[in-house]
């Protein structure tokens, strides 16, 4: 069991050191994602950035996705559970019409008026506090693909054992721990407490003043 994100970040870096030096950058999923994510990036020496999706929660059980959507347009459904849910058309797009405006909101208040740090013909590290259905991990992948990555890498510090099967779009997945046990993230932690946007503001924030001083002139 991991006592927090920092803890479980520590952990996951272990098993990333052969993307030393390479051309990564690393992109958390807020918010939970980003504190992992911040760990990484600095123990790596990479940018650190964000890839905003959201959850299409089932209707009635919100914790469930039955797909997600992200930044640029990329969308993900969940057939099978949309299916045994018997969630129709009309209820899956009031969904999908909230989570947009929050996508929306979520990406102008994060981004501050930013440029995505650049990904073409680099690797993107994405990182998220763990997977569970593989919805939004899949959707933050092809945003990554879409942005030009030419390698894309989901890493977590807890997955289920067939997490490549539910995130084809990732070229490979990296996990601290593939528990027997697996039934939700929040069980691999001690200290699962909510991150707010402010504390992903501050990792962001403390990682470029980072980047601008490895970057400036001696």
């Amino acid at each position: 069991m991991f006592r927090d994100r920092t803890d479980a970040g520590r952990e996951l870096l272990a098993r990333l050191q052969a993307y030393r030096g390479d051309e990564v950058v690393v992109l958390g999923l807020p918010r939970g994602g980003v504190p992992v994510a911040a760990v990484i990036a600095d123990g790596l020496g990479a940018p650190l950035d964000v890839v905003v999706v959201r959850k299409l929660g089932l209707p009635g059980q919100p914790e469930v996705a039955m797909g997600a959507i992200g930044e640029g347009g990329v969308r993900v459904v969940d057939d099978e559970i949309v299916r045994r849910a018997r969630v129709g058309g009309d209820r899956f797009d009031e969904v999908e019409r909230r989570e947009l405006e929050t996508l929306e909101r979520r990406i102008a208040g994060l981004r501050a008026g930013r440029a995505p740090v650049p990904l073409r013909d680099r690797t993107a590290l994405v990182v998220d506090d763990g997977i569970a259905t593989g919805a939004t991990a899949e959707a933050a992948c092809r945003v990554a693909r879409a942005r030009g990555a030419h390698r894309v890498v989901l890493a977590v510090p807890v997955a289920p054992k067939d997490a490549a099967v539910r995130v084809p779009a990732a070229d490979e997945v990296v996990a601290a721990e593939v528990p027997d046990w697996f039934m939700a993230v929040g069980q691999a932690y001690a200290d699962f407490r909510q991150v707010d946007d402010a504390e992903v503001l501050a990792l962001l924030e403390a990682a470029r003043c980072t980047d601008d001083d490895a970057s400036a002139p001696g």
